[in-house]
């Protein structure tokens, strides 16, 4: 039984300065939602209400997001916005949240070490604060599933395009299933030649406490950054680590593009404007048409 998440959150998110000078890109907001928001509500639809969100300095507004807000509770009710008001509360009730600081920016490995005396000898769910993936079930869930079958580490992975591989994690291995590997390559951003497979580590795994002491015994490498690609690497000497082909689209909000992306998309799900924004955007295009 998986009961504990933790979500890394302490980046820079220099690729969205200046937006990001001020506030975390973990709360750029999809229409109205934070991306982190809509990580910790996969969290609680897989079954964890255990969250741990590793942050670092200038992050405080993420805490405040989780938090209660008395005073804006009490105008939204004292106005009669029940469906707000509601809204706003569910946010401090959703999860028993807790933080831990980053002290220093030296990767994801790093930032995971700081999660084992939360999570003690249980084995745990990973997801990455800036990463969204939609599906009927919840990506933590499939791996949660996986990991009641093996018993091991599991690592969301998604087929991508051959020529893209070069901009991602690939992984490599034996074909278990369908939709299981039983990973024997970690490659960071590998070129087609190199790449093992065209599977794509996708932001979510399931690590068993194995996983820090392979974190203790993995070097740093680019930029002095513990990588936590390193240490699965490592833990696939002594044993199983099996990645888990997702049902889902994700949606990398690290970068400006699929950021825009994500909100155009995004903005087309939601039934109160879609059909206004459809029509906009195909004006849009079409001007922008008319100009080339």
């Amino acid at each position: 039984m998986i009961t504990k998440a933790v979500i890394p959150a302490a980046g820079l998110g220099t690729r969205f300065l200046p937006a990001t000078k001020a506030q975390p890109k973990e709360m750029l907001p999809i229409i109205d939602t934070p991306t982190i928001q809509y990580v910790v509500q996969e969290a609680v639809d897989s079954g964890i209400e255990d969250i741990l969100i590793i942050s670092g300095k200038g992050k405080r507004a993420i805490e405040d997001h989780f938090d209660r807000n008395p005073e804006l509770e009490a105008r939204l009710e004292n106005n009669d916005k029940d469906a707000l008001f509601h809204e706003i509360r569910h946010l401090a009730d959703m999860a028993n949240i807790h933080y831990i600081r980053q002290k220093e920016i030296l990767g994801l490995g790093d930032a995971i070490m700081y999660a084992r005396f939360h999570t003690g000898n249980e084995p745990f769910a990973v997801l990455l604060g800036d990463t969204i993936i939609d599906s009927a079930i919840p990506v933590t869930q499939q791996l949660i599933d996986a990991y009641a079958q093996y018993r091991c580490s599991v690592v969301a992975v998604e087929e991508v395009p051959k020529d893209k591989v070069s901009r991602y994690g690939i992984v490599g291995g034996k074909k278990l299933s369908d939709l299981i590997l039983n990973i024997s390559q970690f490659i960071e951003k590998p070129s087609i030649e190199e790449a093992p497979s065209n599977l794509a580590i996708a932001g979510r795994y399931i690590l068993t406490p194995d996983i820090f002491v392979a974190l203790k015994n993995t070097s740093q490498g680019k930029n002095n950054e513990v990588q936590l690609t390193d240490a699965l690497m490592l833990l696939t000497k002594r044993q199983d680590v099996m990645a888990a082909i997702i049902e889902g689209k994700r949606y990398d909000i690290g970068n400006k593009l699929d950021y825009l992306k994500t909100t155009v998309e995004y903005g087309l799900k939601r039934k109160e404007f879609s059909a206004d924004f459809y029509d906009f955007l195909k004006e849009v295009i079409r001007e922008y048409e008319n100009k080339r």
